[in-house]
């Protein structure tokens, strides 16, 4: 599901992804729920770990992809919870994690969330 969620997103939107790599975890780890200040295992829904574009350099080797982390059981509650379907939900968590960590407003990220099929 959060493949097919990226694949609708905006070419140009991907674009700024080239690479980037997509995991679903149940829950976050206790070193990102720490670093993160969560109070809870499902305070988080998703996680952008890399290198944004704006601050990636061809002088740089060896860093690890940029990754999305969908966090599958509180993703799972939260739908449970309200009135959105799992797809909607998805594709918020994918736009929201890559746009923040890019510095895209939350205008931005309504209109690439509003574009997709």
């Amino acid at each position: 599901m959060a493949q097919e969620a990226y694949a609708r997103l905006p070419e140009t939107f991907r674009a700024l992804c080239e690479g980037l790599v997509i995991r679903v975890e149940d829950f976050p780890t206790e070193e990102v729920l720490d670093a993160m200040g969560a109070e809870s295992e499902f305070d988080l829904l998703g996680l952008f770990q890399g290198v944004g574009l704006p601050f990636q350099s061809t002088q740089v080797s060896g860093q690890m992809p940029n990754m999305v982390w969908l966090y599958r059981r509180p993703i799972l509650d939260y739908w449970a919870e309200h009135e959105d379907t799992l797809g909607a939900i998805v594709t918020h968590v994918l736009v929201h994690e890559i746009g923040h960590h890019f510095g895209l407003s939350d205008d931005d990220m309504e209109s690439i969330e509003a574009s997709v099929d």
